[in-house]
Order: C-alpha cells, then sequence, then structure tokens
C-alpha cells in the first residue's frame, strides 16, 4: 500500500523545492556575472544581459508547470516568489546606493504577478477546467 503524505505537507514541500530549484536557477543563470560593463561614452549597463534574465525564466518555467498541474499552487507561486527575492536581496545586498531593496521589492512583486495568473492558466490547461478551492483540498488521481 502506498503512503503519501497529507496535501499540507506536499503543499509544503513543494515551497521549499521551489525555493531551492530557484536559488540555485538564480545562481546558475545570474549569480556568476556582478560586473557592469563601461561603454566608451561613459554609460553603464549591466550586471546582467538580457538573455541570462530569459534563460532564468525560461528554467523557472519547468518546475512552475510541473507544481502547477499537480494543483501545488502554493509551491508554484511562494516557493518560486520567495526564492527570487531572497536571491535578489542577497545578491543585491552590497549596494552602496540603498536602492538594492526597492529591485528587491519590485522582484517580489513581479514574480506575483506572473507566477498567479501563469499557474492557474496551467492548472486550467492541464486538468481541464479553473481551480477551485474544492479541487485543490482534493486528492485527484494519480496523487
Amino acid at each position: 500500500m502506498e503512503q503519501r503524505l497529507p496535501n499540507p505537507v506536499r503543499q509544503l514541500v513543494t515551497v521549499l523545492a521551489l525555493v531551492g530549484v530557484t536559488l540555485a536557477a538564480w545562481a546558475a543563470w545570474l549569480g556568476w556575472d556582478q560586473h557592469r560593463d563601461v561603454h566608451p561614452d561613459g554609460t553603464t549597463t549591466g550586471p546582467y544581459e538580457a538573455w541570462q534574465v530569459i534563460g532564468l525564466v525560461l528554467t523557472l518555467l519547468v518546475p512552475v508547470y510541473w507544481a502547477a498541474s499537480r494543483r501545488y499552487f502554493a509551491g508554484a507561486v511562494l516557493g518560486t516568489t520567495a526564492g527570487l527575492t531572497a536571491a535578489a536581496s542577497y545578491d543585491w545586498s552590497d549596494d552602496s546606493s540603498g536602492l538594492f531593496g526597492v529591485g528587491v521589492l519590485l522582484v517580489l512583486v513581479g514574480s506575483l504577478v506572473v507566477t498567479v495568473p501563469l499557474t492557474a492558466v496551467i492548472a486550467a490547461v492541464k486538468r481541464g477546467g479553473p481551480p477551485t478551492v474544492a479541487a485543490a483540498a482534493e486528492p485527484g488521481p494519480g496523487r
């Protein structure tokens, strides 16, 4: 007989797993590039290139899809948001201007604004209808 963890425990494990995956993805895509590029006219850009951020977003689509398709909504949304916020906070905390807090807040809000509707769309497409509170609480087939 297969024993499964209770749903709240599975949700918590999913949140923690997505936090870990998100931190690792940030480190792989953005963590190594810490230098700003100075152009001949004196302007600076960076430290990240667009392809690095796009790579991070595409990488995070896989665990978000996995969690949302299994109706682990808290894991998909909170795990990704917490991971990105923690990574940005750690990575940018040495900013001498003191404005890193604004950037971290923007990462938090932006990741919530993206992951909430994305999770709802994935769940609706994958399971044949929009998510409901009752459906999220009941174990479905194959779980």
